[in-house]
């Protein structure tokens, strides 16, 4: 089901999400080469426990971090360890934060250094499809309208949609109805209504669209071994479109 927000609590989720936002900010200030993706996670940590939240993602389904840290060929999910980054990676920072009843989740793809043109271009794609479905978002509009949008803009740019995982609604659980895919069919879905929360978040593939998960349990890693990008924001729904709830207050 459904929840719908009213603007009491819109208003609670603009606070996590001011947090969330922050929390990402404060990462991609702090990575430079010869960092490692746990000192990476503790940033956020530290950011987010500073400011009275929780991080959503710690223990959520076991996982042990505060932040999922994935470079280069890691989609999503990547768990903060040993591993160091380097000038040349790109880095995605999924951070979420809890705080008075509500989540926030967002997701930005950061450059170690300089980094290749390949690689600004399939982040400058990745994150021109997430603010092209912002701005379509409102009400009446449908999920696969959306999910069309943002498919058929990275498509054009010779890159790949993850079918495997999507978005997803965001509220009092870190993850609620509806599903949000980064594609699909203009036309078809549910359509979207004033009070609605949802977290939009394109992972773009530089190769082929297919992903595997590592033993781990956690880690998705492109099957080709080429380069992924997420990027990723909450919004509301309301009467005059989009607002996005995961931004720096």
């Amino acid at each position: 089901m459904i929840a719908i927000k009213s603007s009491k609590e819109i208003v609670k989720m603009q606070r996590a999400g001011a947090i969330t936002a922050e929390a990402i900010l404060a990462a991609g200030e702090a990575i430079k080469p010869g960092m490692t993706t746990y000192e990476i996670d503790k940033v956020v940590h530290r950011y987010i426990t500073s400011h009275g939240a929780k991080p959503s993602f710690l223990g959520y389904g076991g996982f042990p971090g505060s932040a999922c840290v994935s470079v280069n060929d890691v989609v999503i999910h990547g768990i903060p360890g040993p591993l160091k980054v380097h000038e040349g990676d790109i880095v995605s920072v999924d951070v979420g934060a809890y705080i008075d009843g509500y989540h926030g989740d967002s997701c930005k793809t950061f450059a170690v250094g300089e980094i290749s043109d390949a690689a600004k271009a399939l982040m400058k794609s990745t994150e021109e499809s997430l603010y092209l479905a912002i701005e379509m978002a409102k009400p009446g509009v449908r999920l696969g309208d959306l999910g069309a949008a943002i498919q058929k803009y990275n498509e054009d740019n010779g890159y790949s949609v993850v079918r495997d995982f999507v978005g997803h609604g965001v509220g009092k659980n870190l993850h609620e109805d509806p599903e949000v895919p980064n594609f699909g069919k203009a036309g078809h879905g549910i359509r979207l209504a004033a009070g609605m929360v949802i977290a939009i978040e394109p992972m773009i593939n530089e190769g082929t669209m297919g992903v595997k998960i590592l033993p781990d349990g956690w880690t998705v890693k492109t099957k080709d071994g080429k380069l992924s990008a997420h990027f990723e924001h909450t919004i509301a729904i309301t009467n005059d479109g989009a607002m996005i709830l995961t931004k720096p207050s």
